[in-house]
């Protein structure tokens, strides 16, 4: 097993690299747009290369998957993959907010093995090993328990009429901490309805699954990850109570707009 403590290490170097970037810290920042995959910064590919380069040192034996690496196809032949988001949540990350992370994952046959989280412009690190539960600045982590819809916390800016029976609570930029937030019953229900990459989910997916909370695509059907085509429609982390009545509300057709992103 890879040394966890070494992986905490190397995740929060990375944290505090692009933390030394960050707008919200009064620094300079040069960005730019990737078009349809979004704005990517300076930072992001510091960072990018940085893990990359300590990551495979630490495990030499695992492939790599990252959005900011050109995909090569050889890691479908490795057991092992880093599965990364050198900062997931880059929109909030160059506005100077704080709703970014780091997201680390490591993938073993298809399934999360080991999740990590560092969030520094909010003073978190988040970690998860399978079958080993999941911490938050090393306090274990319980998901919801809510078993009724209506009443159901969701992070989102607003609600549409439709899903005017949940409440919206504080949504970050980051997919990873918005799921993280069930994890951390801050959240009752985290659901997107779009197609959305492995790198974005893979940390965060476990961290909720160790806390209890179910976790699927938008269909209620079981994540794998290291596909050909590293993509899944939607994610849904909830309360496990909340988990039918969820893929019933948002399993079929495309969501209202304020769910979505």
């Amino acid at each position: 097993m890879i040394d966890r403590a070494r992986l905490e290490a190397i995740c929060r170097e990375a944290g505090a690299m692009a933390l030394g970037l960050w707008p919200g810290g009064g620094h300079a920042l040069r960005h730019w747009s990737k078009g349809a995959a979004g704005p990517v910064s300076d930072a992001d590919l510091l960072v990018d290369a940085f893990l990359k380069r300590e990551l495979t040192a630490l495990l030499p034996a695992a492939g790599w998957l990252s959005e900011e690496t050109v995909d090569a196809p050889h890691r479908l032949a490795n057991d092992l993959v880093w599965l990364v988001d050198p900062i997931d949540g880059t929109r909030d990350f160059i506005r100077g907010r704080p709703g970014w992370c780091i997201s680390v994952a490591l993938v073993s046959a298809g399934r999360p093995l080991m999740a990590m989280l560092v969030a520094p412009a909010r003073r978190e690190v988040w970690c998860a090993t399978a079958g080993a539960g999941a911490f938050l600045n090393g306090q274990r982590l319980a998901a919801s328990t809510r078993d009724v819809l209506p009443g159901a916390r969701i992070p989102a800016d607003s609600l549409p009429r439709s899903d005017a029976d949940l409440v919206a609570v504080a949504k970050p930029n980051s997919i990873a901490l918005r799921i993280a937030m069930v994890a951390d019953d801050r959240a009752d229900l985290l659901v997107t309805q779009r197609w959305g990459h492995e790198w974005d989910i893979a940390a965060a997916i476990l961290i909720a699954r160790e806390a209890g909370a179910a976790v699927s695509d938008a269909h209620g059907k079981v994540l794998t990850f290291n596909k050909r085509d590293p993509k899944d429609w939607g994610v849904l982390a909830c309360a496990p109570g909340l988990r039918e009545a969820a893929v019933a509300r948002w399993g079929g057709s495309p969501s209202p707009s304020s769910l979505r992103a």
